[in-house]
């Protein structure tokens, strides 16, 4: 008998939809939810099996004993027929994991579907309303410490405010349509369930950090801030369908991490930064958790000059790994760690490079050119 269950499992396997997990589409699943009819990878079994058996019975293909059963409850389900069920109503602003993407949003997408059944029944979706509030911790921007702050969510106003005291005029006010949102597990480790937010003040980016200890509260949070933000983009571009605007929602950075980059003259030396490219801004920092960053740099189109090149500028004393990175102002001269890490890094700017822009581009492009050309202000293409 457990030789036929085994193959009959082998053979599910094959059917459309049972090659890749339910859950996180990873490849070659080696866990099954017998009960709910699925097939499942590892990372996502674990999540199963932390919302209890009265949920979700889970069981390896090879390694356990499977009843006929359960084999047969496979058979009669399935991952296709589950998605069906479990993901019928999932709002169109709600981001769907893929295999690398956070353990948090992972885990609530999971916990979303079979424990909360938010997407059967939609009025369990706290996040599609177009307001939002209550308090995370938030990271202070000089002594790094976090403490807690109440933010408020205002589709209409186009806006996320947050405040030291309630009853007081907000600290800061964030313009929702202008605003990035991505997980942040990576850089606040002690904190699985953080976020960063960037937005536009003043003509430079400003980053905020925030965390909850309750991950389903920080991922509502998240989709939140996709759903006013599609909302307003669907009233300022009434003929665009639903899948074109979903594009235009929080993304996370295109890429992260330590590059060497020198001065604007030739006899300056590299010098260790911490490089994010957010769409089309690639920001460098001191440290990764910098509230603004040293400079940023608009990669623009292709055909306004704007290309990758290996190796440095003449007269600068290359120290392996380098590339270089021209615009119309400047060549930017940087150096990586590694020969995969700055294929990568080429690799993923030429992809931007050969863009073409968006009207949303061109709009965040004049903004950084005004903080340029305001003789008033320090500009941010500076070599600071």
């Amino acid at each position: 008998m457990a030789e036929r269950n085994e193959k009959m499992l082998c053979e599910l396997m094959k059917l459309p939809g049972n090659s890749v997990c339910a859950d996180c589409g990873s490849r070659n699943p080696e866990y099954a939810s017998y009960n709910i009819g699925i097939f499942i990878c590892a990372r996502c079994s674990g999540v199963h099996r932390q919302m209890g058996v009265h949920i979700s019975k889970v069981k390896h293909l090879k390694l356990d004993r499977w009843e006929d059963s359960q084999v047969e409850r496979m058979r009669e389900v399935g991952n296709v027929r589950a998605k069906m069920k479990f993901e019928e109503r999932v709002p169109p602003c709600y981001r769907i994991p893929k295999e690398d993407d956070p353990q948090v949003l992972v885990e609530q997408w999971i916990r979303a579907k079979y424990q909360r059944g938010e997407f059967c029944y939609p009025e369990r979706q706290l996040y599609v309303s177009g307001d939002f509030s209550g308090f995370l911790m938030k990271r202070g921007k000089e002594d790094s410490r976090f403490r807690s702050r109440k933010f408020v969510l205002s589709e209409s106003d186009d806006t996320l405010k947050y405040y030291i005291v309630e009853n007081r005029e907000p600290k800061a006010v964030l313009r929702v349509s202008e605003l990035n949102v991505i997980f942040a597990p990576q850089k606040m480790s002690l904190y699985p369930n953080s976020l960063q937010i960037s937005y536009l003040k003043d003509g430079t980016t400003r980053h905020i950090y925030v965390y909850h200890s309750e991950g389903e509260v920080i991922t509502n949070w998240y989709m939140a801030i996709r759903c006013a933000k599609l909302h307003r983009l669907q009233v300022a571009y009434p003929s665009a369908s639903e899948s074109e605007l979903v594009q235009f929602l929080t993304e996370d950075f295109a890429k992260e991490g330590w590059l060497w980059k020198t001065g604007p003259k030739v006899s300056d030396g590299f010098k260790k930064r911490w490089f994010a490219l957010d769409n089309r801004k690639l920001m460098y920092h001191d440290e990764p958790m910098d509230a603004n960053p040293k400079g940023e740099i608009f990669i623009g189109h292709m055909a306004d000059g704007y290309c990758m090149n290996m190796g440095v500028s003449t007269g600068v004393r290359d120290q392996g790994f380098s590339f270089k990175l021209t615009t119309p102002d400047r060549i930017y001269n940087l150096s990586a760690q590694s020969e995969i890490d700055r294929d990568h890094w080429i690799e993923v700017l030429e992809r931007v490079i050969e863009r073409p822009l968006t009207a949303q581009d061109i709009a965040v492009s004049a903004r950084l050119v005004r903080k340029r050309t305001n003789t008033n202000s320090i500009s941010i293409f500076s070599p600071r």
